[in-house]
């Protein structure tokens, strides 16, 4: 019996270290982030040896993080390019970038029968305040306002966010 129990605490300590080594921030995968510099080095594979594939240059930009290495971290954008980036490079406050091809209403609160008070345009970037079923509640510049879940990149569809 003892035989079983060293192996099971061997196996289980085993499948631990798997775990913890699979996502070294210990946060769940995926998830989404903000650029946290105007200038943001995308590398081909985790780290200064692989080449640069492009640099984005839009502080705040969402993306999300579908994989880690060490201090590194693999993001895709909402055109779904991907690559790699330091962790230093990413800030975890919450953005969205608006979807689509027309600029879209913001509202006083979270429905389409409430008060509109500002558009903002396609790629505009947000700080994502909350989230309620179908809508979220954004800040943009000094603007507030209530937008649809299914117009903003940067929230997962059925995403709680308080």
């Amino acid at each position: 019996m003892r035989y079983f129990f060293l192996l099971f605490l061997i196996f289980s300590f085993g499948q631990a270290r798997a775990d913890a080594s699979a996502h070294p921030s210990g946060l769940k995968l995926p998830r989404f982030a903000a650029l946290k510099s105007t200038e943001v080095n995308v590398r081909a594979g985790p780290g200064t040896r692989y080449p640069i594939q492009w640099i984005y240059r839009r502080e705040g930009l969402p993306v999300e993080i579908i994989a880690e290495f060490d201090q590194w971290r693999k993001i895709r954008d909402a055109d779904g390019g991907s690559g790699w980036v330091h962790k230093t490079m990413l800030d975890g406050k919450r953005a969205v970038v608006i979807r689509g091809k027309e600029a879209q209403v913001l509202r006083a609160g979270p429905g389409t029968d409430e008060r509109r008070l500002f558009k903002a345009e396609p790629m505009v970037i947000g700080r994502l305040l909350e989230c309620e079923k179908e809508w979220c509640r954004l800040q943009i510049g000094s603007h507030k306002g209530w937008l649809q879940r299914q117009f903003l990149w940067g929230v997962y569809p059925q995403e709680e966010v308080r």
